[in-house]
């Protein structure tokens, strides 16, 4: 079994400061195995999938009053009648227990959670496998981790295998979505997942979506929101607020993994400029691994000169992130306009060869050249 420290060391983290952990992240991306990471002696793991699980817990004092170990697990607690009555309970009757609760949604996704549990947990997003786990899973190769994605299955596999992603995408409407919102159409809802896992990293207009598909704008916005609930897409929001010249409603949408851009564009190599593409959606996940409460943006002007990641952190302070295959290929011409408008924060070129970075002077600014690990620790940004 392939440990993977980042979210074993966040989960123990997260414990330090509410009793129950709820780790989510789309299906197969590893949480069930992540939880076999814990000490087998300290952990009452319960799958919530199985009948028997089920009816134990339909009284869950006398569950929690009968562990005998210091940790229960959770496994797909969404699948229980009222799971947030169960958490509840664990954290407020027993609070010496560390609950760790695992799906394939967040916590707000399904109508099940009626009890928030506010202030009683915290939340892990766990991500496909991002640039600084590669050395973790052996052969797998930066190429390779962009064209077969970041699921450990796919990749950690020898060859590239399109069953995987549709099978995963054929049954992802019944098994994620059918259960958790009042959907009726899976023809509607596949057609437009597959649409945005195509056009992943580009701007997105309802309107001509909705023309394109033959859907209508509410299904469309209602399907996105779903989609973007689920963690199986990040809509980003154009950054704004120094002139009548930027973008200011039309959004971005990445698809959670690169192994299903590929795979939805037919890509079963990779050139340069597919690398470049693919390699823009690695950092993002990056980011919300390494930023998981922050909102990320992407900045663009009318003239259409466009910036990858926009990263405030104050009203006056806004650091940049542009992303390059190879960083030689960087032109500094939209950072100078951005930085005629918003003057104060650091800027970064994030390349996969640059490893502890250097920095760099063009067009009168000062960028820094650097892989996504040297950019987490020059940004002191916490595991």
């Amino acid at each position: 079994m392939i440990k993977r420290p980042l979210w074993s060391t966040r989960i123990r983290k997260s414990w330090a400061k509410a009793p129950i952990v709820w780790l989510c992240g789309v299906r197969r991306s590893g949480k069930t195995t992540l939880t076999r990471d814990l000490p087998a002696e300290s952990v009452h793991y319960v799958n919530c999938d199985l009948p028997a699980s089920v009816q134990m817990l339909r009284d869950p004092e006398l569950f929690y009053r009968e562990c005998r170990r210091e940790i229960v697990v959770f496994d797909e607690i969404h699948q229980l009648e009222d799971p947030s009555r169960v958490l509840k309970i664990g954290a407020d009757a027993f609070p010496k227990l560390k609950i760790l609760a695992t799906g394939s949604s967040t916590l707000a996704a399904t109508r099940k959670f009626r009890d928030t549990l506010t202030g009683r947990k915290r939340t892990v997003h766990l991500t496909p496998v991002v640039f600084d786990e590669l050395g973790d899973f052996g052969a797998a190769t930066l190429k390779k981790r962009l064209l077969h994605g970041g699921l450990p299955q796919p990749l950690l596999a020898e060859t590239l295998d399109p069953s995987f992603y549709r099978e995963w995408l054929d049954s992802f409407f019944s098994r994620d979505i059918q259960g958790l919102f009042a959907f009726h159409a899976p023809e509607k809802f596949n057609a437009l997942f597959e649409y945005l896992l195509r056009q992943s990293g580009g701007l997105f207009e309802v309107a001509k979506a909705a023309s394109g598909l033959g859907i209508s704008r509410p299904t469309i916005t209602a399907h996105l929101r779903a989609l973007e609930i689920t963690q199986a897409v990040t809509v980003l929001r154009p950054f704004f607020g120094g002139g009548q010249k930027e973008l200011v409603k039309i959004p971005k949408v990445y698809a959670f993994d690169t192994g299903f851009v590929c795979f939805t564009r037919g890509w079963d190599t990779l050139r340069p400029d597919d690398c470049g593409v693919l390699w823009e959606h690695l950092v993002l996940e990056y980011l919300q691994a390494r930023r998981p409460d922050e909102d990320i943006h992407f900045w663009r002007d009318k003239a259409g000169r466009e910036l990858d990641f926009v990263l405030p952190h104050s009203r006056d302070r806004v650091d940049v992130l542009e992303c390059k295959w190879n960083s030689d290929d960087f032109d500094p011409a939209a950072l100078k306009a951005f930085r005629a408008l918003h003057p104060s924060g650091k800027n970064y070129v994030i390349s996969p060869v640059a490893g502890d970075g250097y920095v760099r002077r063009s067009a009168g600014l000062e960028f820094t050249v650097c892989d996504p690990t040297a950019w987490a620790a020059r940004s002191r940004i916490p595991s």
